[in-house]
This record gives C-alpha cells, sequence and structure tokens, in this order.
C-alpha cells in the first residue's frame, strides 16, 4: 500500500495544475476563433464569479454554513459603487436627504427600544409597552420619511430621483461593499446562525430576497427600476472614447496593424483583469493562510462535529458568526466589483438562479473545501454558462433540422435559449456522479 501512496499523491499533485492549463486553453480557443473581447470578458466575469465562490466556500467548505441568500450580499455590494462613486444629486440632501436619514435613526431607535423593553419589562406591561414603541415608532418614522422620499425623487426624475453618491474614487467602493454585505451578515447571523441548517437556509433566502426587493423599490436610494447608469470606472481603467481620441494611441495600435477601437477595448478589459487578478490573488493568499492555519483547523473540527468542538470548549455560534461575515464580506466585494465592471447597478437583474444556485454550482462543481477549488469552478462554470447560450441554437437546430415544421419544432428552437439550465444540471450530475467532492477535492 505504500507504494502506491505516492503515485496517488503525485496525482493529486498534478490534478489543479491540469484543470487550469485545460480552463487557460478554452479562454484561448475562445478569443482566436470569436475574438479577444469575448474571451477577455468571459474571463473577466469568470474572475468575479471565482471570488463569489470563494467567499460562499467560506462558509459552506469552512464551517457548513447553508448560505441561500447569497443574492441579497452581491446586491449590497453593488450598491456601494453608487452610494461611493457617483456624484452627489444637486438639492437632493437639501430637499429631504437630512429628513430621510432622520426618519431612518427613528425606526432604528425605535426597534432598539423595544429590545431593550422587551428585555426589561415583564407580564403584560411587557406585551402593551412594546407593542406602544412599535406603532408609535412606525407613525413617526413614516410622518418623517415619506415627504422626503417625495422630495428627493421629484429632482428630476427622469434621470436622477435619488440622492447620489459620494463622489469618490470607485476603488473606495469596493472595501466599502465589503463592510455593507458583512454589517448585514452580522446583524443576520445574530439572529439567524442559532437555527439549525435547514431553518438557517430558509432564513437567508428570505432575507436575501428582501434586500433585493429594498434596492428595486427604494428610488430615492438607487433609483430602484429605474437604473443607475454612468458608474465611474476604478483607476486606472479608461473610457475607450478617451483612447481612440489619444493621437499617441491611434498611432500605437496603428504600428501594431491593430484598429483603435478593437485596440482600445481589449486594452480595457485587459486593465480589468490586472485589477480583478490582484483581487482574487491576494484574498487566495489569504483564504490558504487561514484555511491551513490552527483557525482553519478549528472551522474544519466544527464543522465536522459541532458536538464534539463544543465539548473541547470552542464557542460554535460565535466562531460560525465570524465566518458568515467574513464569507459575505467577500461575496459583497465581489458584488461592488460586478458593478464597476457592468457601469451601471440595475436591481430589478438580481436573481436567484444567477446569483445563487449558479454560485453554488461553482462551489459544488470545482470542490468545497477546497480555495483552488472555487476558483477554477467560478471560472469553468461562468464559461459553460456563456457558452451554453451560443451552443444551444445550434445543436436544436441540429436535432430539429430533420423534423418537418410545425409547433413541435418552433417550440424546440424557442426554447433553445433555455439550453444553459440544462446544461448547468448536466455538468452537476456528471460530477456529482464521478467525482462527488469535485474537480479539486478538500485535501
Amino acid at each position: 500500500m505504500s507504494q502506491h501512496q505516492p503515485t496517488a499523491a503525485k496525482g493529486g499533485a498534478l490534478r489543479a495544475p491540469l484543470f487550469f492549463l485545460i480552463m487557460a486553453g478554452l479562454i484561448m480557443i475562445e478569443g482566436m476563433t470569436s475574438g479577444w473581447n469575448g474571451a477577455l470578458g468571459i474571463l473577466n466575469m469568470g474572475l468575479i464569479s471565482a471570488i463569489l465562490a470563494l467567499g460562499v466556500n467560506m462558509q459552506w467548505g469552512y464551517a457548513g454554513l447553508f448560505n441561500t441568500g447569497v443574492v441579497g450580499f452581491i446586491a449590497l455590494g453593488g450598491l456601494a459603487p453608487v452610494l461611493i462613486a457617483m456624484p452627489p444629486t444637486p438639492g437632493a440632501f437639501a430637499a429631504g436627504g437630512w429628513q430621510i436619514l432622520i426618519g431612518l435613526l427613528i425606526a432604528v431607535g425605535s426597534l432598539v427600544l423595544t429590545v431593550w423593553l422587551n428585555g426589561r419589562l415583564k407580564g403584560k406591561t411587557r406585551a402593551l409597552g412594546v407593542i406602544a414603541v412599535l406603532v408609535a415608532g412606525f407613525f413617526l418614522y413614516r410622518a418623517v420619511f415619506d415627504p422626503a422620499v417625495e422630495a428627493v425623487q421629484s429632482i428630476n426624475p427622469s434621470a436622477l430621483g435619488y440622492l447620489g453618491g459620494l463622489g469618490l474614487p470607485t476603488l473606495f467602493a469596493w472595501p466599502v461593499g465589503a463592510l455593507l454585505a458583512a454589517g448585514a451578515a452580522w446583524v443576520i447571523g445574530k439572529t439567524a446562525l442559532g437555527l439549525r441548517s435547514d431553518y438557517l437556509a430558509i432564513a437567508t433566502l428570505g432575507i436575501g430576497e428582501i434586500i433585493v426587493s429594498v434596492l428595486r423599490n427604494e428610488e430615492w436610494l438607487a433609483r430602484g427600476v429605474l437604473n443607475v447608469n454612468g458608474i465611474p470606472r476604478p483607476w486606472p481603467v479608461p473610457y475607450e472614447i478617451a483612447l481612440q481620441e489619444s493621437p499617441a494611441f491611434v498611432e500605437r495600435m496603428a504600428a501594431l496593424g491593430v484598429d483603435p477601437v478593437t485596440g482600445s477595448t481589449v486594452l480595457v478589459k485587459l486593465l480589468y483583469t490586472g485589477l480583478f487578478v490582484i483581487v482574487l490573488a491576494l484574498l487566495l493568499i489569504a483564504a490558504q493562510l487561514a484555511l491551513n492555519s490552527p483557525w482553519g483547523r478549528m472551522m474544519r473540527a466544527i464543522r465536522d462535529n459541532e458536538i464534539s468542538a463544543a465539548a473541547m470548549g470552542k464557542n460554535v455560534t460565535r466562531r460560525h458568526l465570524q465566518i458568515f461575515v467574513i464569507g459575505s464580506a467577500v461575496i459583497g466585494l465581489a458584488g461592488a466589483m460586478m458593478i464597476s465592471l457592468d457601469g451601471q447597478m440595475t436591481p430589478s437583474s438580481y436573481n436567484p438562479l444567477r446569483y445563487t444556485f449558479l454560485i453554488w454550482v461553482m462551489v459544488i462543481v470545482g470542490g468545497s473545501g477546497n480555495n483552488w477549488g472555487s476558483v477554477l469552478g467560478g471560472v469553468l462554470i461562468w464559461y459553460l454558462w456563456i457558452k451554453a447560450e451560443v451552443w444551444g441554437p445550434d445543436l436544436m437546430s441540429l436535432i430539429t433540422d430533420q423534423l418537418a415544421d410545425g409547433a413541435v419544432k418552433r417550440h424546440l428552437v424557442d426554447s433553445a435559449a433555455h439550453m444553459r439550465l440544462i446544461v448547468m444540471g448536466l455538468v452537476l450530475i456528471l460530477v456529482l456522479r464521478f467525482s462527488p467532492r469535485g474537480l479539486l477535492p478538500e485535501r
């Protein structure tokens, strides 16, 4: 048996480089066949997806926390570039901005006072006191908040109609996105992490949808379904039009035999790639150091047997809260990066299928508990998600080529756009069948 152990270890060590080489080859083939604009676009969103998968893996792979509200933390992170990088709306704070903040403070103060009374009073007095504070706080909050919101939303509603941001560099919004998601995770964790895993999944699912619903409906915050466009790009990424108007850039592209329009778009995407690679590398180094530290071994011990870990004196709930906040912060960071890449905030685009289910597929396919597996799963599944939409119509046309024209053929061809869902399900089934621990299993 000892003779086979070095061979198995060597095979396991070669597994990760082999998969990453295959993934790099797929991106290279995409660039040479379909163009580097498309290939780099897939790669950039794949890198962001890898960061999202890394955050979910911290919660599930390290501690066994089943977070089904990923979409909510992504949306909170996406709010940060609006609050930080967008310029303030002229006259918004004077019209009702400060009044909105006062209304929110009244709401928070009412909740804090309710919790305090609930712990201090007893019997009927407690019930009456809690009800009185909640009712009075609600009506006072609405009396202050509603007129202020109406005043802010009436400021040039076709283009603005919201408070705006601070006008700071977009890079500052990335850590703020992490802090927003971490703060929400702390509040959620303090109440939900005492529940069993199945109840935790239900709670996070509902809370994630609540967060997205608030962003869709509160136009004063981020214009709701009207969207916020023109979010500034992070340094050092320029705009394509600025490059195309630069004589030095046009001259250099001419020397290389490249069209300036194509060259400018490729350069912009390459700069985004560089930024995302730096962030992913820093997170991956930190995650690997944490996973291989005594803290990481303790988290895995809690994941494998909470009762034994508690018997050894470990505060299981506190450690769960810690990793839940850290993982959510990473998810929020990726959410802010994604909005910076898109250049617009579209709350209506946040749906659980794309921003929760797909991220879980990335973690499971890559390998739960393995940071490198999360990176591989993020890039690979995003590549398949994009290409399946392209391959679907071609494949369906091939399948239905011999069918007579009619309702059945039209239905199959029209349904080709949903082929990506079938592909994701098929990939997940195949991985669970032939490699249940993922492509890069936890060591």
